[in-house]
């Protein structure tokens, strides 16, 4: 058998044909919500866009799932393969789909039952309510067919077909963008319009995704693969918790957000309605930044994984510092866009009053200033899981969000009102920044004295 090319390729190769793939991949996945609010906000107005904000938890805690049995299974999948276990990493493919199935329809079952609370504690106000569980009622049928396809994608790129698993996401997102405005304006469905067309563009991605179980490169399934093995699916989901986590921890602060923005909202001349809906095009804006940043990072576990398996401790150095090289580069263009280009950027989202733009602007500049720094945290994080440390991982992956952002969401609006919730963001992400530079760098010398070892 021909040595796999993660173990001596180029590493700025690797990066580029996995990474690439990926960040297409993760990007098309946040369009999905980015399309429905540039849409909802033309055809519904700044109401449907507080809609979408407010159901956005629902999608952070599908994608959480994914991450928690997609990333799970593929870590161990790539770990496995790099041991020469084929057998093995097959047998972990087949699991980690019957988990991410039975996940999905509970999930969706939770969801509908519950509905009307949730989008209650997610932030939504009497005015915003409707809107919210016309659109939420719709999306969540589709949760399943997105952990599937999410998860299923994991695994695709640690086989080594990162452009398939693009592929899949690239369809369903061309197919949401064609219905969205068919619907919305055609038809005149409103947000009902927005969720359908989300759905069914979901629905192809998952048939494309499901299709290559027949065709994996490395590893040949059959039946076996798919019977659960409980007690080795526990290492599964202890590898995924790091990235399931975070996006836990993203679900929490919008929460924490929605409900501090309404409440220090209405004691301001802005009102409850505008900051929930200037908060979710800000958010969901910064979300194509964090796709990026998510995809280069998705692109480099793969190389990470293998190479840490085999012993080669230099090259996960080497795999590490370029992909913090690339996050610089396109944090870089995030923050000019977002300090110097606000109004415009903004605009794509509807019109509104002057308030709502006023206070939108204010929002993006303040809240994402720091997002130059923003990615470290997360690339950090994700590269502890690939090495097999998934509790240092986790406890990374709570810095920004659960450590830091929450508790600074809570006080500083005590003192600045409703800008101390905005300020809350610049500073937490330079603490977790500084965190993450000093675990990384330790995790750095231990790494140089095993590879010391291993060259004695």
């Amino acid at each position: 058998m021909n040595e796999n090319p993660l173990a001596y390729e180029k590493i700025s190769k690797l990066l580029r044909g996995f990474a690439i793939p990926s960040i297409t991949a993760t990007l098309v996945s946040s369009l999905y919500n980015i399309v429905d609010q540039i849409f909802i906000g033309q055809g519904v107005g700044y109401l449907g866009n507080a809609a979408t904000n407010v159901s956005y938890p629902l999608s952070t805690i599908c994608l959480a799932i994914s991450l928690l049995l997609g990333i799970g299974s593929a870590s161990r999948f790539s770990i496995y393969l790099g041991k020469k276990e084929p057998e093995r990493a097959a047998r972990l493919v087949g699991n980690g789909v019957v988990l991410m199935a039975g996940a999905g329809l509970v999930y969706l079952l939770v969801g509908e039952l519950f509905l009307t609370p949730l989008l209650q504690v997610f932030g939504a106000t009497g005015q915003v309510m409707p809107f919210a569980r016309q659109y939420a009622g719709i999306v969540l049928i589709g949760m399943p067919f997105l952990i599937l396809t999410n998860g299923i994608s994991s695994l695709i790129r640690a086989d080594g077909s990162p452009r398939y698993s693009m592929l899949c996401m690239v369809a369903g997102a061309i197919v949401n963008t064609i219905l969205d405005p068919v619907f919305i304006f055609l038809f005149d469905w409103g947000v009902f319009g927005a969720a359908l067309a989300t759905i069914l563009g979901q629905i192809l991605s998952f048939a494309l995704a499901l299709r290559y179980l027949w065709h994996f490169r490395t590893v040949q399934l059959d039946r076996s693969c798919f019977r659960l093995e409980l007690r080795d699916n526990l290492r599964t989901v202890y590898m995924g918790i790091s990235s399931c986590i975070n996006q836990v921890a993203i679900t929490l602060v919008q929460i924490v957000l929605n409900n501090s923005l309404t409440y220090y909202g209405a004691r301001s001349i802005y009102g409850k309605e505008i900051p929930l809906a200037a908060c979710g095009i800000v958010m969901k804006t910064n979300a194509i930044l964090l796709s990026v940043i998510v995809g280069i990072s998705q692109g480099v576990q793969p190389i990470i994984d293998y190479n840490f398996g085999a012993g080669k401790y230099d090259r996960v150095r080497q795999a590490y510092l370029l992909a913090i090289r690339w996050n610089f580069a396109v944090s870089a263009v995030g923050f000019c866009l977002f300090q110097f280009f606000p109004g415009p950027i903004i605009s794509l989202f509807g019109d509104g009053e002057t308030l709502y733009f006023e206070f939108a602007i204010l929002f993006m500049r303040t809240f994402l200033f720091m997002v130059l720094v923003n990615g470290v945290q997360l690339l950090s994080s994700n590269f502890f899981t690939a090495i097999g440390k998934a509790l240092k991982g986790l406890l990374l992956s709570l810095t920004r969000q659960v450590f830091f952002l929450i508790p600074l969401i809570l006080l500083l609006p005590l003192r600045f009102g409703i800008f101390g919730v905005l300020l809350a963001g610049p500073v937490a992400d330079f603490i977790a920044f500084v965190v993450s530079v000093a675990f990384v760098a330790r995790e750095f010398k231990n790494l140089r004295i095993q590879q010391r070892a291993v060259q004695e």
